[in-house]
């Protein structure tokens, strides 16, 4: 099954917009199934090894849609005596608002409202994060977010993802007939389900944009991730 990716068709999570009833439980949707199916557990195991107790770390997240994964972590950097400081930038003024209205508890977090290939920061990072989000990009575009994440963190990057296959695909179906019947989550999942890399596509990506020695793992769920540390 070859990658569907046609550049003039946005997710509508992605379309300019004000906030909206329609985008807010959308927004939550995601968030569901990230708990539900493994890209929680998946960003934790990478923590787990990255911050120890004690740290002081400064993180970049691209792509934070809501920013339930900077919440995550500031929250596992909390219960673990850390200090992190966390960057999340997104693309989508809307979705952002939603973000910081849901972050009022965690100052240790900047919300930054850019196009993430261009956005750039004068200090490294300890750690750069881009999850979910590598789907949404043509194949040159995927190639310059994994470069992008390179040069914000010498350290620790983690690009996780869907990945795409006849599994992504029948859950995405399931789901959205019986469970996420909204429109907006409907039409996004389903895009996304064509537009999630393969495996080996994935890890071809990597090695155009440079990355070496960097580790590549299948995850459960139609998950995968890519990292560097």
């Amino acid at each position: 099954m070859k990658r569907s990716f046609d550049p003039a068709i946005l997710e509508m999570m992605d379309r300019p917009q004000p906030v909206s009833a329609e985008l807010e439980r959308d927004l939550k949707r995601i968030r569901q199934l990230n708990r539900w199916f493994g890209s929680y557990r998946l960003v934790l195991s990478f923590m787990r090894r990255w911050i120890k107790p004690g740290a002081r770390m400064r993180v970049v997240d691209l792509a934070t849609g809501s920013g339930d994964i900077p919440r995550l972590i500031v929250d596992y950097a909390r219960n673990r005596g850390a200090l992190v400081e966390i960057a999340a930038v997104d693309g989508q003024p809307s979705t952002l608002q939603i973000a910081e209205e849901l972050s009022t508890e965690y100052p240790e977090i900047s919300y930054c409202q850019a196009n993430i290939l261009e956005w750039d920061d004068a200090q490294a990072y300890d750690i750069a994060l881009c999850s979910l989000a590598l789907h949404h990009f043509s194949n040159e575009d995927a190639v310059k977010v994994l470069q992008r994440c390179r040069e914000l963190s010498q350290k620790f990057v983690l690009v996780s993802d869907l990945r795409r296959g006849f599994l992504l695909r029948a859950g995405v179906d399931f789901l959205t007939a019986l469970i996420f019947r909204e429109p907006m989550t409907r039409f996004d999942a389903c895009l996304s389900a064509r537009r999630a890399f393969s495996f080996n596509e994935m890890r071809e990506l990597a090695v155009r944009a440079g990355w070496q020695n960097f580790g590549h793992k299948k995850f459960r769920f139609a998950r995968q991730a890519l990292w560097l540390g």
